[in-house]
């Protein structure tokens, strides 16, 4: 029972973060089921199984909120969908053996990718028109395939890109990616349910995943609007860098004081990276605070200035002079 409760902690945490950010429900779930002790296959199965339920709920909520471009949702959640079920095909055929270095990889790569992504300020220009499907649909694909092989990955890969591309307000990305997931989340499961049997599912942790992520959800879906998306990502990637990096330590045969002098390495660049992210957030707030000074000064006037009383005028030669 106590593990179950830790677990639908992890979920509840895990989805305050994901509906923050649009990303890390799967990451920060598969990382911690790692660590536990859960075969690699088994931990995605299992998270994408809660995804289902999580990834329902966080829809509605965005889209009661006004956080959902459904035209996005249609070009990305099919293709993601596809490489989703590729990927939980892929993974349930390689062994516990080999997949574990495979997934801590792809964790830890997408974790350094958050560190690096959330310690710059995001930028966006929504006049450089729509977002075009012969983008989102290879976009879609690959993230999916990602979020399936490496226990999530959707977020981090489907978020930042179409953030980058500046022709979406953040708070409608993250909303549009966390709906498509019910989709993607729904296709790995499938997946995976041909290709390990229902036995390959952890029903007791996936429900306790679900219980936590369906009570954060719509509060998640709310705190997209004042969150700041900086500061937390940037804590999470570190968060699970470090994690997974243990994993890949251990494939590696990494021992003795090397493994001290890495964790250090890491923690330092974890630390650099929360301070860049400081930074930039608060060079965003003093920018958009002038911008927004800008707007509400007076605008110049042209009408002339009355003359007081006996006050003569410009002469017609100097008036002419002027012009």
């Amino acid at each position: 029972m106590r593990k179950l409760l830790i677990l639908a902690l992890v979920g509840l945490a895990a989805q305050l973060v994901d509906g923050a950010l649009g990303m890390a429900y799967g990451l920060t779930s598969s990382t911690l089921l790692l660590l536990a002790g859960v075969a690699p296959a088994a931990a995605s199965a299992s998270v994408h199984l809660a995804e289902i339920g999580t990834t329902l709920a966080a829809g509605v909520a965005h889209w009661r909120f006004g956080n959902v471009d459904w035209r996005v949702v249609r070009r990305i959640a099919l293709p993601g969908a596809a490489g989703a079920f590729a990927g939980a095909t892929f993974l349930s055929s390689i062994s516990t053996e080999a997949a574990a270095p495979w997934m801590a990889g792809i964790l830890f790569t997408l974790g350094a990718y958050l560190l690096v992504r959330f310690s710059r300020p995001l930028r966006t220009d929504r006049a450089a028109g729509r977002l075009r499907t012969r983008f989102l649909g290879p976009l879609g694909l690959v993230a999916g395939f990602v979020d399936a092989t490496g226990g999530g990955g959707w977020g981090p890969v489907a978020t930042p890109a179409l953030l980058v591309s500046g022709r979406l307000e953040p708070r409608k990305v993250i909303g549009s990616v966390d709906t498509s997931e019910f989709l993607v989340a729904g296709a790995a499961s499938l997946g995976f349910l041909i290709g390990l049997g229902s036995d390959g599912f952890l029903l007791p942790t996936t429900a306790a995943l679900l219980v936590g992520g369906l009570i954060a959800a719509p509060v998640a879906a709310w705190l997209v609007r004042i969150v700041p998306a900086q500061l937390l990502g940037a804590t999470v990637g570190g968060v699970i860098v470090l994690t997974n990096a243990r994993t890949l330590m251990r494939a590696a045969d990494l021992g003795g004081a090397a493994r001290p002098a890495v964790y250090a390495l890491l923690a330092a660049g974890w630390l650099v990276a929360v301070l860049l992210a400081v930074r930039a957030l608060r060079r965003t707030r003093q920018a958009r605070a002038v911008a927004a000074a800008a707007l509400a000064a007076p605008a110049p006037t042209d009408h002339p200035v009355p003359l007081a009383a006996g006050q003569a005028g410009p002469s017609p030669t100097l008036a002419a002079a002027d012009r």
